[in-house]
C-alpha cells in the first residue's frame, strides 16, 4: 500500500536520529527498475488474478504472498521521514518516557534512548514475565540487567490502559500510576492475512493466521502460489534475515519452473536456528546463538553500529 520499501530494523535508531531514515526509507522505484509498481491494497485472489482496492486486477502465472505483519504507516516516504521528525522531537521534548511492550521492539527503543538521552526518565513495562520471551531466559536476565544499570524502570507482569490517560497519568493493571511526558506503543503488531479470509487461499490460514507452506515455500493446495516472510506457518523466529532467505529460495524456484524446469530439482527451506541479535544503543547487543548467549560490544560490533543499513542497500544495488 505504500509507495516505499522500510528497512525495518533500522526504524528504532531513526526515532532518535530521523536522518538515518533517509537511508533505511527508500522509494520502491529507486531500486525495482524493471517492473510495474502499483501503490493499493490486495483484497482479493481469485483463480489466476489478484484484484486490489483501486479496482484494478492483475492476471498471474505465479504469486508470491509477502504481507507480513500490518502496520499503521503513511503512504509516502515524505510523510513517512516527517513522521520520524515528530518521533524524534517527541522525544526530546519529554523528561519522562513510557515504553509499552517488552519484546525487541520495546527493548531497543528503551536502548536507544537510554543511550542517546541519559538524563530521560523512561520506564518500560511489559505484561509477559521477562522481556524478550522469544529467547532464553539467560539473555532476558543480560538485557534486564542492562537496562537497570542505565537507570531505565523495568516493570514487569502488568499492562498499561492506553484508553484511560489523563494529564501525563498512566494506570497500570497493578492499580500502579506512572506520570511520563509521553508513551510508545511496542507491542506485536497482527498478521497481515486478514485480508486473504475471504480468498481462494482462505482454506491454506491455520488457527493463528499464518499461511501453511510446504518445504518448497509453495502455499499448502496451491502449486504457482508461495509465501514467504512472517505470514508463513514456518516454526522459527519471525526474523528478516530468515525473510531474506525465504525469499532466496522461493527466487529459485520461480525461476525454475519458469523456465520449465522438474519440481523434484526445486529448492528446499530449512528453517533457521534460535539465532537473535537485539541491538542495545549505538555499541551493544545482546546475541542468542545456539550454544551461547552474549551481551555487550563483540555482538553490537555485529549489528549495532549501522544497523545492516548499508548491507541491505548494497543488496538492493543501492549506494551503501
Amino acid at each position: 500500500m505504500k509507495e516505499y520499501f522500510e528497512i525495518p530494523w533500522a526504524s528504532l535508531r531513526a526515532m532518535v536520529e530521523p536522518s538515518v531514515a533517509e537511508r533505511s526509507v527508500i522509494d520502491h522505484g529507486a531500486y525495482f527498475t524493471s517492473g510495474q509498481i502499483v501503490c493499493s491494497a490486495a483484497v482479493d485472489i481469485r483463480d489466476g488474478e489478484v484484484l486490489t482496492a483501486d479496482g484494478s486486477r492483475f492476471p498471474f502465472d505465479y504469486l508470491v504472498i509477502a504481507t507480513g505483519h500490518r502496520d499503521s504507516v503513511p503512504r509516502s516516504r515524505s510523510e513517512r521521514l516527517i513522521q520520524y521528525k515528530a518521533e524524534c522531537d517527541k522525544i526530546k521534548s519529554a523528561n519522562s518516557i513510557l515504553i509499552v511492550g517488552g519484546g525487541p521492539t520495546g527493548v531497543e527503543l528503551a536502548g536507544e534512548i537510554s543511550v542517546d538521552f541519559p538524563d530521560k526518565k523512561v520506564t518500560l513495562v511489559h505484561r509477559g514475565s521477562r522481556l524478550l520471551e522469544f529467547i532464553g531466559p539467560k539473555a532476558s536476565q543480560k538485557t534486564f540487567n542492562w537496562l537497570t544499570t542505565r537507570r531505565v524502570e523495568v516493570i514487569l507482569e502488568q499492562s498499561v490502559d492506553l484508553t484511560n490517560v489523563s494529564d501525563g497519568t498512566y494506570q497500570t493493571s497493578a492499580g500502579e500510576t506512572l506520570k511520563a511526558d509521553c508513551h510508545f506503543l511496542c507491542t506485536g503488531k497482527p498478521i497481515g492475512s486478514s485480508w486473504l479470509r475471504e480468498t481462494i487461499l482462505k482454506d491454506s490460514l491455520d488457527n493463528r493466521g499464518r499461511l501453511m507452506v510446504d518445504e518448497q515455500l509453495r502455499v499448502k493446495g496451491h502449486n504457482n502460489v508461495f509465501a514467504i516472510g512472517d505470514i508463513t506457518d514456518i516454526p522459527e523466529l519471525k526474523q528478516g534475515y530468515l525473510a531474506q532467505r525465504h525469499a532466496e529460495v522461493t527466487v529459485k524456484n520461480l525461476k525454475l519452473l519458469m523456465t520449465g524446469g522438474r519440481e523434484s530439482k526445486m529448492a528446499t527451506y530449512k528453517p533457521g536456528s534460535a539465532i537473535a541479535l537485539v541491538s542495545l544503543g549505538r555499541k551493544e547487543a545482546v546475541a542468542q546463538f545456539p550454544l551461547i548467549t552474549v551481551i555487550g560490544c563483540v555482538p553490537g560490533m555485529i549489528k549495532s553500529g549501522d544497523l545492516f543499513v548499508g548491507k541491505t542497500r548494497k543488496q538492493l544495488g543501492l549506494n551503501p
